[in-house]
C-alpha cells in the first residue's frame, strides 16, 4: 500500500538523459574517454549543449584510482564547474551521486548536473578484485568473490534457499540479456547448464558471478522545472532514494543474512510515498546472484524463507509481477556496475525498452558496493 506522499523532493528532479559506451572488453580506452563518449550520449539524449552544465559527478575507477579524478575529467569535458568531485562507495556511489545531485540543485549549488562512471578492468588490471582481504589472506581469504561466498553459505544454511533459487536468478538475467542487443554476454542459461558449471569458491559456481567489463555510462540530472525550460523530450522523475552503509568487514557482522539494503530503501520509499507493491519492474544490483536475492527480501518483497517460491514460480521474470534487470543486469549486460541498471529503469519508463514492462509506473533501482558493505536505492516514477 502506497504512503501519503508528503517529501518536499519528491519529483523535483529528473533524469533527463542517458548514455553509454558499448560494454565488453575495449583495448586502448582509459577511463576518461569512456567517460566522456557516455557523457555526449546522455547530453544528445536529453537535447541540450554541454554549455548549460555546472556541476560533474564522478564515481572513482575501481581497477585503477587517481587523485583529483573529478577535476580531470571536467577537463578533458571542457567544462569548469561550479560543482565537481569524485566518489568512492564501491558499486552504490552510482546512486549515491544522482541523490547529491538533486540535493545540490534544491540548495541552489547547480542547476544541470552529469553523473557519471567508467572503468577498464577487462582489457587492464583487474587485480582490485583479486586483493588479499587483511590479516585473514593468512587464512586464504582473498578476492571480492570469497566474502561473497562465505554470506551466500551462510544465507543457504539459515533460510534454506537451495541452490536452484541462486540458479534462478541468473536464468534470468541471462534471459533478458539475451534478447538485449547491447549486452555484453547474450548467452542463455539452462538450470542444468548452471548446476555443471564449475564450482568458483564453494558454494559459488561460475554463473552466479557478474561480468568483467570495460565500459562507461552517464545520466544527466536537473529540476523537472529546467527540463521544461530546455525542452527535454523524455525526463523521468525521481520520486525517491536513501543509503544504508556498514564499516564492518564481514569476518566482524553480527547477522550474515541481511544488509544495509532495509535501511536505503526505508528510506526511498518514505520520500517517494511508495511501498513494494507500488514497484511495477526492479533493476536489482547483481555482482552475484545472493545480491538480489537478499535484496528481494531486505526490500519487503518477500521473506527469506520464501525466496525459492518467488523466484522459482517465475515472478522475477518477464511476465511475472516483478520483473527483474530486464536488459541483463550485471550478469549478463555489463559487469561495470551500477549506472546500466539506472538506464534500464529509465528506459523501462520512458517505453522504449527492448524487453518492454507494460506500461510501468514506477521502477525501482539497487546499487551495492564492497561485500555489501554500501548500498543505495533509487526510486523513479511518473
Amino acid at each position: 500500500m502506497s504512503h501519503p506522499v508528503s517529501h518536499p523532493l519528491r519529483g523535483r528532479c529528473v533524469i533527463a538523459g542517458i548514455g553509454a559506451t558499448a560494454f565488453g572488453k575495449l583495448p586502448g580506452r582509459s577511463t576518461v574517454s569512456l567517460n566522456v563518449e557516455a557523457c555526449r550520449a546522455a547530453l544528445a539524449d536529453a537535447g541540450i549543449a554541454k554549455d548549460v552544465v555546472d556541476a560533474v559527478l564522478v564515481k572513482t575507477p575501481t581497477s585503477a584510482r587517481e587523485i583529483l579524478y573529478g577535476q580531470k575529467l571536467a577537463e578533458a569535458l571542457g567544462l569548469q564547474p561550479r560543482l565537481n568531485h569524485a566518489l568512492d562507495q564501491g558499486g552504490a556511489a552510482n546512486i549515491t551521486l544522482i541523490s547529491q545531485a538533486v540535493m545540490a540543485i534544491e540548495a541552489g549549488q547547480c542547476e544541470v548536473a552529469l553523473v557519471c562512471y567508467a572503468d577498464n578492468p577487462r582489457s587492464g588490471s583487474r587485480a582490485v578484485y583479486a586483493r588479499p582481504r587483511g590479516e585473514d589472506a593468512v587464512l586464504g581469504w582473498f578476492s571480492t568473490a570469497a566474502g561473497y561466498a562465505m554470506i551466500q553459505r551462510r544465507f543457504m544454511l539459515e533460510h534454506g534457499v537451495p541452490e536452484e533459487t541462486f540458479g534462478q536468478v541468473a536464468i534470468t538475467c541471462r534471459a533478458h540479456g539475451a534478447a538485449n542487443p547491447r549486452a555484453q554476454l547474450r548467452k542463455p542459461l539452462t538450470l542444468e547448464d548452471y548446476l555443471a558449471g564449475p564450482l568458483m569458491i564453494e558454494p559459488m559456481r561460475r554463473d552466479d558471478a557478474c561480468l568483467v567489463s570495460d565500459g562507461g555510462a552517464a545520466v544527466v540530472v536537473m529540476s523537472a522545472r529546467r527540463a521544461k525550460e530546455l525542452g527535454v523530450p523524455a525526463p523521468v522523475p525521481i520520486l525517491g532514494f536513501g543509503q544504508g552503509h556498514t564499516a564492518w568487514e564481514v569476518a566482524q557482522r553480527a547477522d550474515l543474512t541481511t544488509t544495509e539494503a532495509a535501511k536505503a530503501a526505508a528510506a526511498a520509499f518514505a520520500m517517494a510515498g511508495l511501498g513494494p507493491r507500488d514497484i511495477q519492474v526492479a533493476q536489482l544490483y547483481d555482482c552475484f546472484t545472493v545480491t538480489p536475492l537478499m535484496t528481494l527480501a531486505d526490500y519487503g518483497f518477500c521473506k527469506p524463507a520464501q525466496l525459492a517460491g518467488f523466484v522459482g514460480e517465475g515472478r522475477i521474470g518477464l511476465g511475472g509481477d516483478l520483473p527483474i534487470n530486464t536488459a541483463g543486469g550485471l550478469l549478463s549486460e555489463t559487469g561495470m556496475p551500477g549506472l546500466q541498471l539506472v538506464h534500464e529503469a529509465v528506459r523501462q519508463l520512458r517505453g522504449t525498452a527492448t524487453l518492454q514492462v507494460p506500461a510501468p509506473r514506477n521502477a525501482l533501482v539497487s546499487n551495492q558496493g564492497g561485500t555489501m558493505h554500501t548500498h543505495a536505492t533509487l526510486i523513479l516514477g511518473h
